[in-house]
């Protein structure tokens, strides 16, 4: 059981991410297609957290505490890019009870937060992929994900997304690119911080797939 168990807490994160105008439409496609909904639209809260010398972030890896229904802490390592130019990493994630006392145990390890952001996420299941519906300060996204690629790729075409405008960059990452220039802490992500703040798409470095 113990093995089964550990098993189920390391998994391969495949997945790829398309900035969109409007999910809306996308969502109701999902719907002609009898998608399930396995999670309604639900506010998230989310700590990166890493060493004082950033040594997480320059190795390309992440430890996040996030809240949504449930709290979880994940590790994720590099990504890497695979067939179709799909972006794979090892992610071992797992529930845990107390998201304020995990929170504390991680700075009293010598963890600091680094970034907090936050996101609405609708989440449904197709063809034996997730497709999450994620709506961020800056910007409307799909992610599909699918430990099968040719899955990730047919959905993709179900939903009329143009497969060769896959956003490589992680949230965070886009938001470096375009704080500075408007002024943001990189620090914060949030709603509020970015209230009344119009990015421009140029400037995230990314094209709408739809």
């Amino acid at each position: 059981m113990a093995k089964r168990l550990c098993e189920n807490m390391l998994n391969q994160e495949t997945e790829v991410k398309f900035f969109v105008r409007d999910l809306k439409p996308i969502e109701l496609r999902l719907l002609e297609l009898k998608a399930q909904l396995i999670q309604p639209r639900v506010h998230e809260i989310n700590y990166r957290f890493d060493f004082p010398n950033n040594e997480l972030r320059n190795n390309q890896k992440v430890l996040r505490l996030r809240k949504d229904e449930q709290a979880k802490l994940t590790f994720k390592g590099p990504s890497k890019e695979g067939e179709s130019g799909v972006m794979s990493r090892e992610e071992i994630e797992f529930v845990v009870e107390d998201f304020d006392k995990a929170k504390q145990l991680l700075e009293s390890l010598g963890f600091k937060p680094v970034v907090f952001y936050e996101k609405f996420r609708t989440t449904y299941e197709l063809h034996e992929t997730h497709i999450m519906l994620d709506e961020l300060p800056y910007g409307k996204f799909v992610e599909i994900e699918s430990n099968d690629i040719t899955a990730i790729k047919n959905v993709s075409d179900l939903l009329n997304l143009n497969w060769n405008t896959m956003v490589k960059a992680g949230y965070h990452a886009l938001f470096d690119r375009v704080a500075s220039g408007y002024n943001l802490d990189r620090w914060n992500l949030s709603f509020e911080a970015l209230n009344g703040v119009k990015i421009k798409t140029e400037d995230l470095q990314i094209n709408f797939a739809d």
